[in-house]
């Protein structure tokens, strides 16, 4: 079996990056750039008021000054600034030229056209022309886009963005044990739940994913579902990856032509992880177990699917405190599910009770994975632990 760490560098291996294509800027909310944006203008194009008031000369502020014309945003006032006058302005217009302050208009006494400024000026209220940023100013944030970048970009007068193409990954769930959701189960039958959770969790991570009919425990019947899912950039099986009678993925993905990078992994839970390659897909099998399918989707998918798109490596570790004491830890690398809390500015990290894998209420009420290295001593609450969130 090897690591945890040596399992994710294989993984991380297989992400060939996906395709890109055009969209709309409206569009791209949770996409990923594959060019820089550059900025078509500069923002501000103009000296700006930065609040209401009035446009003066710094140097004429205590003295009366008359008032010769209004400012306002999208109607600038292009008279000659003269001797001893002030223009009206409002937040975001042009300052005219020849005026070098704007005095706000709480600071500010006025009778009819004329005004005194009462308070003397320390700041000029201007943003300067370009104080956002300058025409061929390029944008390339490593992440997936926000509302915020969305924003900058809108601002930078590009309509359109060349993105990593969602990555296209087919999600197959496999056991004669399972039936959809919605189906009343028979005598030895499960509904179906890891499917519809791995596919969520390639959703979050970007992906247009394609839900695959369950296959039955047959080599013809996983085969079939195999060709169906040619073509995808990413093939998840679910189940079957263990080494029961009915354990066929090994077999039959190797009969297939698979190139594989590991079978079993030294972390619980989870050791039955298959992946590598088999034809344009990589393929990831995970375990049929619920708690290890999921915790290793979280682990290993997540990332390959970032990394398709483009995206650096996201280390999720984060460090906490022990929220009670947890025996001596086993052979493999364990992933605990855990709550979290905050002491002291500080995150407390809760292992619960019981840790059946097979138990999804428990993982439903999880807010962390706390991680134990493999053969980690006794740890007593308050110790240093190492978790990554869940979201």
């Amino acid at each position: 079996m090897i690591t945890v760490d040596e399992a994710l560098s294989m993984v991380l291996a297989l992400a060939g990056p996906v395709p890109t294509e055009e969209i709309a800027l409206a569009d791209g909310l949770g996409r990923v750039l594959a060019a820089p944006v550059s900025a078509r203008l500069t923002q501000p194009p103009f000296d700006a008021a930065a609040m209401d008031g009035y446009a003066i000369r710094r140097a004429e502020q205590n003295q009366p000054l008359r008032v010769i014309g209004e400012a306002a945003a999208g109607r600038p006032w292009d008279g000659a600034a003269e001797p001893g006058s002030a223009v009206r302005i409002f937040t975001g217009a042009p300052v005219p030229a020849g005026y070098d302050c704007v005095v706000m208009q709480e600071n500010v006494d006025r009778e009819g056209s004329d005004i005194q400024v009462s308070v003397i000026q320390r700041h000029n209220n201007i943003r300067p022309q370009g104080n956002d940023f300058r025409e061929g100013f390029e944008f390339d944030p490593r992440h997936p886009l926000t509302a915020r970048d969305l924003a900058l970009i809108a601002a930078m007068n590009v309509p359109r963005l060349t993105v990593a193409r969602r990555p296209r990954v087919a999600v197959l769930p496999g056991g004669d044990e399972l039936v959809p959701p919605g189906t009343v189960p028979q005598p030895g039958q499960i509904v179906s739940s890891n499917d519809i959770a791995i596919a969520a969790i390639a959703r979050r991570a970007g992906a247009d994913v394609d839900l695959l009919p369950i296959a039955a425990d047959t080599a013809a019947s996983l085969r079939e579902a195999l060709s169906r899912a040619a073509g995808a950039d990413l093939i998840v099986t679910i189940g079957g990856a263990s080494v029961g009678d009915h354990d066929l993925i090994a077999s039959v993905t190797e009969g297939m032509g698979m190139e594989r990078s590991f079978h079993k992994i030294a972390m619980r839970p989870g050791k039955p992880l298959i992946a590598g390659r088999i034809g344009a897909s990589a393929l990831i099998g995970l375990p049929g177990n619920p708690v290890s399918s999921i915790v290793c989707a979280e682990l290993f998918m997540l990332p390959l699917l970032e990394a398709m798109q483009g995206l650096p490596y996201r280390d999720r570790l984060r460090y906490g405190r022990l929220g009670r004491s947890i025996g001596a830890e086993g052979d493999r690398q364990h992933y605990l599910r855990a709550t979290l809390s905050e002491t002291d500015g500080l995150p407390v990290v809760t292992p619960m009770e019981d840790q059946d894998s097979a138990r999804l209420g428990l993982l439903a009420q999880a807010d962390a994975l706390l991680i134990r290295p493999a053969g980690d001593p006794p740890r007593e609450a308050g110790d240093q632990i190492k978790f990554i969130s869940l979201d």
